[in-house]
């Protein structure tokens, strides 16, 4: 992990509260760090086999918008997730974090359709759980299309990702469409309060931290009244499909993520809560060179091994 974290500040990024949106998008990323750290250590780059990407666009509210379908190998029908990228609804995209719906393809045997959604500012809240609702419609829709089965599509994300995870999953409910059968969060966003224990501890802390938080909560504009942009104001999460939530020690977000899981399971939903120590934001699609990354990606994928299972 301090390899990786090193490897970010020798590319010389500078931090995001410090730029404005378009900057920021072009600074190195966690990606590019990986990337060193792999080659640093004679390790090939390239991205494991058994796994073919397809690059697609689907119409939103908004227009239309890529994403891009992770299929391993194998006859299929696979069940699929329907995986949302973060980057704090500001920057980065699918291809940033492409190692992790590939690792969850390849360890879960199932799709991932990965979605790039309208960013903010540009296209402030309400657009991106928008895009997000409307890539999981479209997931249901066309499961067969892609060699998945609707019956079994599930939802997760990193981040921003987790958190729009979880409002599809709200926003399913509300709307009364068939639900996702599990949603994975892997440090979500979930609450916009900063004055908590996990803040406190990583207000300095790298790659994300509190000003940076500030800086992309500034940015998504989004109303702090309404669950849908912050998962933690429901007034209920009964009804919502059973939970994976993936936390790192080093995180900002850590403290919400596990109020989040508690929140879950008092509303009655089955929750699994895991926090890895030692790792930062952003650890989970570095299994490549982090070997806890490995071990949440395995983590995460036999969670969605079994709830797959369990609607077979």
């Amino acid at each position: 992990m301090q390899k990786v974290l090193d490897a970010l500040a020798s590319l010389g990024g500078k931090p995001a509260e410090t730029l404005t949106p378009e900057e920021a998008r072009k600074q190195p990323t966690f990606a590019d760090a990986v990337k060193k750290v792999t080659s640093d250590m004679g390790k090939s780059a390239a991205p494991d086999a058994g796994v073919t990407v397809k690059d697609m666009s689907i119409a939103g509210p908004l227009g239309n918008f890529p994403i891009h379908i992770y299929t391993p190998e194998g006859k299929g029908p696979f069940p699929v997730m329907v995986y949302y990228h973060g980057g704090g609804f500001v920057i980065a995209d699918t291809k940033t974090y492409d190692a992790s719906p590939r690792a969850l393809a390849k360890m879960a045997n199932a799709i991932m359709v990965a979605v790039d959604y309208h960013l903010a500012p540009e296209h402030p809240f309400p657009a991106a759980p928008n895009d997000a609702y409307a890539a999981y419609l479209w997931t249901l829709e066309h499961a067969k299309e892609i060699n998945g089965d609707p019956a079994r599509v599930a939802v997760g994300g990193e981040s921003a990702g987790g958190n729009l995870a979880t409002v599809v999953s709200m926003m399913a409910r509300d709307k009364k469409v068939a639900m996702p059968v599990h949603q994975l969060l892997v440090y979500p966003v979930v609450d916009a309060n900063m004055e908590t224990l996990s803040y406190r501890r990583n207000a300095e802390a790298k790659p994300l931290n509190k000003a940076s938080m500030a800086w992309f909560f500034k940015h998504y504009a989004g109303d702090p009244a309404n669950p849908y942009a912050l998962p933690m104001k429901a007034v209920s999460l009964k009804g919502l499909p059973p939970a994976t939530v993936i936390a790192a020690e080093i995180d900002p977000l850590q403290s919400e993520g596990k109020a989040y899981a508690d929140r879950l399971k008092k509303d009655g939903v089955a929750v699994t809560y895991k926090q890895y120590m030692g790792v930062t934001h952003e650890f989970f699609g570095m299994g490549a060179v982090v070997p806890k990354a490995k071990e949440a990606e395995q983590f995460a994928a036999d969670a969605l091994k079994k709830a797959f299972a369990a609607k077979k």
